[in-house]
């Protein structure tokens, strides 16, 4: 099958290009947030990658990251971004690098949270420079906790001249929604944030793709409607089907075409600290979700209205109960514990 070319999301290419206006316009020094967000297969990544390759002028830098699909660790996003590339000159300290880039070698012992947030934070403004730059997060809602509240912090960094692509399943499908959920909030509610969200192709766009698929080929409306309903107009479930019967013509794949997919119902969200174990007070549960959110001691002991030392009490308790040799490791042992939501139909 021959490849097809981005439809439908014309609107949104604009919109994305005039952002970039705003970053590389002289003096900017403030990033731009664009958050984009749909469900699985909707073309969140091809829509991405087809507004960075046309941005004019051309980025200074592009640094971008996504969350590993096995076993994710803290900074994910940084430290696919660090892969590969050369940090020597940056006016950092070598072991907090290390660790930040998931270094086999990186020593065990590492800077506090708050402090490590910092210098992840000092360390993507270092990669960016004088810019512009574009910032480009794939996968938001399978990011570790680190990451997601690396992510925020950079949104509203004052010295990172910076287009940041925030791209997201929808909150209930992520690995922790709440977390998701709060930290697409803050990222759309930056000022002169670009929000959008991707639905389906309508009946004329799936049309569109047909006449690239089958060349000089005017697909009959019965046609354009079976695929439609067929696939629920997402792009991804579309160009799969039609690769599946790559050998066939417009009328034998007629033929061909399943029964239209039933909707889905909707999953109901679980929030990723409800329940986890019985072992666990009320108050640890609590202090465990702020954990999950990427908070420090001190966030944390504001948040709730106790003290820090209070606080580290319960997070001691928290690692003795989990087995876990970390705050970051008690987070990810949270939200592997929670019940599983069962994945979108592509």
């Amino acid at each position: 099958m021959m490849p097809v070319s981005m439809v439908g999301r014309a609107g949104e290419l604009a919109e994305l290009d005039r952002a970039w206006s705003v970053v590389s316009a002289a003096g900017r020094s403030a990033p731009t947030v664009a958050v984009i967000t749909g469900v699985a297969g909707v073309g969140k990544s091809l829509l991405v990658a087809a507004a960075v390759d046309a941005l004019t002028p051309r980025p200074a830098m592009i640094l971008s990251g996504a969350a590993r699909v096995h076993g994710p660790a803290p900074y994910d996003w940084l430290a696919a971004v660090l892969t590969g590339r050369d940090t020597g000159r940056l006016a950092l300290p070598s072991d907090a690098l290390a660790w930040l880039a998931q270094q086999p070698t990186a020593p065990r012992e590492r800077y506090a949270p708050g402090t490590l947030l910092r210098l992840a934070v000092r360390t993507v403004q270092l990669l960016v420079g004088a810019g512009p730059a574009v910032l480009v997060v794939e996968d938001l809602h399978a990011l570790d906790p680190a990451s997601v509240n690396l992510i925020g912090e950079l949104a509203t960094v004052a010295e990172l001249p910076a287009l940041l692509v925030v791209a997201s399943r929808p909150a209930a499908d992520a690995v922790a929604p709440e977390l998701t959920r709060r930290a697409l909030a803050r990222l759309s509610g930056v000022r002169g944030a670009v929000r959008q969200h991707l639905g389906p192709l309508r009946q004329a766009e799936v049309a569109e793709v047909l006449t690239q698929v089958y060349e000089g080929c005017d697909p009959s409306d019965r046609l354009v409607a079976s695929l439609w309903r067929c696939t629920g107009g997402n792009p991804y479930a579309l160009t799969e089907l039609l690769a599946a019967h790559a050998g066939d013509g417009p009328e034998a794949l007629l033929r061909r075409l399943p029964e239209p997919r039933p909707p889905v119902e909707p999953m109901a969200t679980v929030d990723p600290v409800a329940a986890i174990d019985p072992e666990l007070t009320a108050r640890e549960i609590e202090v465990l979700g702020c954990l999950v959110d990427g908070m420090s001691n001190k966030q944390v002991a504001k948040a709730l209205g106790i003290s820090v030392r209070t606080v580290t009490v319960h997070v001691s308790n928290l690692l003795r109960k989990t087995g876990s040799a970390s705050r970051t490791e008690v987070a990810l042992w949270a939200v592997r514990r929670r019940p599983p939501v069962p994945a979108p139909v592509d």
